[in-house]
């Protein structure tokens, strides 16, 4: 049985060396597919993580609020209808219910990667004549920064919050002409007012984060928004980006409470990231079907060229099987051959441009993608070599040898 797969093999490889230049011809068609493939689809890959953490970078990927305020509507009488409009209750500014339960909680589920707590509100930036309209995010500096990195984010100053010490944008600090070291007056919503020193000043990439966001200490915060114990959100990040949604509608069940993931909040993005992922998934099987068909027909052109000989082997006992598997041999190793020489070019592709391209997101390749390419190429040829294979072992013995 082994002496007889070595055979197989021998005439295979034999027939593709008498046809070097179409074997060489394929070759090349087959390495360009398969490096289009490992570049494009490493290049995307990159271009997805790089978006993904710049959007996310300056925001948590679920947050967990109170639920929303809803209006007390009597039920109606038996048989009767009311018609009536009943309007939305404005949502004024409240704390979780029980958040030290629900975020000790929270921080124990094993999809959760942390959690912070989060007092946020409106209020009102004042320096001389200047006043801006900011968001005050009032955290606990230690677990905060394992969601948003802002202590990464620093361009003056340092990371350093509370006993009157704030973090503010840099866009801000430039409308307001403020630098480190300087005073900065915040008026809460309820009209309490503190002035505090800049400690820091941030760059998130992001012009609202940038233009608006002033960071103090979770107790500091609490007393500017009126909010004494009281925290507002419950900010968290998990292990699986992508499962985020439906961690946070299992939040929202277990506690009764609000929470929303960035694929609600971002559903362009989501959008754009699916649009992507199957433009991609387009391309690669475009390529697949382009190596199929080349290698389909330069086999094709291989019976039609060797029918003598495939007339004589059948004649000396090759079974029909036997002369299915010559050329089921020569699609796969052309699919192998081609699919490893385009995998190291594609490999290179992308290091040229990490090194020599614009350098705007880094492109790295995934362990399983070059395997995976390969093994995409390999069985296109061994598909791709079924219609010639069946052909030539269906020819008659007798016809094939009387065939010039």
């Amino acid at each position: 049985m082994f002496d007889l797969m070595r055979l197989s093999w021998n005439i295979a490889l034999q027939f593709l060396r008498d046809g070097r230049a179409q074997t060489l011809l394929i070759l090349i068609g087959i390495a360009v597919g398969s490096a289009v493939i490992v570049f494009i689809t490493a290049l995307v890959t990159g271009l997805q993580g790089n978006i993904v953490n710049r959007t996310l970078g300056s925001q948590p990927q679920i947050v967990v609020k109170a639920p929303d305020l809803v209006p007390l509507t009597p039920p109606p009488a038996p048989d009767t209808v009311y018609l009536s409009r009943i309007d939305p209750r404005p949502q004024r500014l409240r704390g979780i219910d029980n958040a030290a339960a629900v975020l000790h909680a929270i921080r124990a589920m094993p999809d959760v990667k942390a959690a912070t707590p989060l007092v946020s509100g409106p209020a009102f930036a004042q320096r001389g004549n200047a006043v801006r309209a900011v968001a005050i995010l009032g955290i606990e500096p230690s677990s905060y920064v394992r969601i948003i990195p802002v202590d990464t984010d620093i361009v003056a100053g340092q990371f350093a919050v509370g006993a009157e010490k704030i973090l503010i944008g840099s866009r801000l600090a430039s409308d307001l002409g403020l630098s480190v070291g300087d005073t900065l007056r915040l008026t809460g919503p309820a009209g309490q007012a503190q002035a505090y020193r800049v400690a820091g000043i941030f760059t998130m990439g992001v012009r609202d984060v940038d233009e608006r966001q002033v960071y103090l200490g979770l107790q500091q915060a609490q007393t500017l928004l009126g909010l004494p114990g009281a925290i507002t959100e419950i900010d968290l990040s998990v292990h699986d980006l992508f499962s985020a949604q439906a961690i946070a509608a299992r939040i929202a069940r277990t506690f009764d409470v609000k929470a929303e993931s960035w694929m609600t909040t971002n559903s362009q993005l989501l959008n754009a990231l699916s649009s992507q992922s199957l433009s991609t998934n387009i391309i690669r099987l475009a390529i697949a079907l382009s190596v199929a068909l080349g290698i389909a027909s330069v086999l094709a052109v291989s019976v039609v060229q060797r029918t003598r000989e495939i007339g004589i082997l059948r004649a000396m006992g090759a079974t029909r099987v036997r002369m299915m598997t010559v050329f089921l041999i020569q699609g796969g190793v052309l699919g192998l051959i081609g699919s490893t020489v385009g995998a190291l070019l594609g490999v290179s592709l992308v290091y040229v441009f990490n090194t020599s391209g614009p350098r705007l997101f880094p492109v790295t390749i995934s362990p399983w993608l070059v395997p995976q390419a390969m093994l995409i190429a390999t069985l296109a040829g061994v598909i791709a070599a079924f219609a010639p294979a069946r052909r030539a072992s269906r020819l008659d013995p007798v016809e094939a040898i009387r065939t010039v």
